[in-house]
C-alpha cells in the first residue's frame, strides 16, 4: 500500500514557537513554510493536505518532515535540560535553515566588487583610454592592471554592473 508518513512530535512549548515563527512577519518566508509543516504534522494532517495548505509540493513536505524528525530529540533534550526560550528558538531556527549547498567558493569578495564597481564610475580617460565609456573587456583588463583582481572575465564584470544598477533602483 501506501507509505506511512514520518511521526513528527513536538512540545506545547516548541509549538508556541513554530507558530510565532510561521506568522512572524519578520520570519523568512522559507521558515515560516517549514515552521508550519513542522506543527501541521504534529497535528496529524496529511503531506499532500499540507502541501496544498502552503503551497508547496508534497515532497517538499515529507522532506522537512523527516528533517524534523531526525532532530525532535535533540531539541526535546534541550528544552528539558532547561533551554531558554531564546536558546530554544535559535536551536528549532538553526534546524529549519538550509544546510549548504554544494558549489565552488565565492571568487570575488565584496571589497573587489566595490573596487570593480568604482573604477566604473571613473573616466576611462584617467586611465589612459581613448575612450568616452568603458566596456566589460576594458574594465576587466584594467581591474587586473590595478592588481584588482588576478583575473576576471569581462561577463563576470557585466554581472557586477547589472547587479549594482538594480540595486540602486
Amino acid at each position: 500500500m501506501g507509505m506511512h508518513a514520518t511521526v513528527v512530535e513536538i512540545s506545547e512549548r516548541q509549538q508556541k514557537i513554530l507558530q510565532r515563527l510561521a506568522q512572524a512577519s519578520t520570519t523568512g518566508q522559507d521558515l515560516a513554510i517549514r515552521s508550519r509543516i513542522v506543527v501541521m504534522s504534529a497535528e496529524g494532517m496529511k503531506t499532500r493536505d499540507q502541501a496544498m495548505a502552503v503551497r508547496v509540493h508534497p515532497e517538499r513536505v515529507s522532506r522537512w518532515r523527516v528533517r524534523w524528525a531526525s532532530v525532535q530529540k535533540r531539541i526535546l533534550a534541550a528544552e528539558q535540560e532547561g533551554a531558554s526560550d531564546k536558546d530554544l528558538k535559535a536551536l528549532i531556527v538553526r534546524e529549519l535553515s538550509d544546510r549548504p549547498r554544494p558549489g565552488g567558493p565565492t571568487t570575488f569578495g565584496p571589497e573587489q566588487v566595490t573596487d570593480i564597481i568604482a573604477l566604473a564610475c571613473e573616466s576611462p580617460s584617467d586611465s589612459g583610454l581613448p575612450v568616452t565609456h568603458w566596456t566589460p573587456p576594458e574594465l576587466a583588463r584594467e581591474a587586473v592592471k590595478r592588481g584588482i583582481v588576478k583575473s576576471i572575465s569581462p561577463r563576470q564584470v557585466d554581472r557586477f554592473l547589472k547587479r549594482s544598477r538594480a540595486q540602486a533602483s
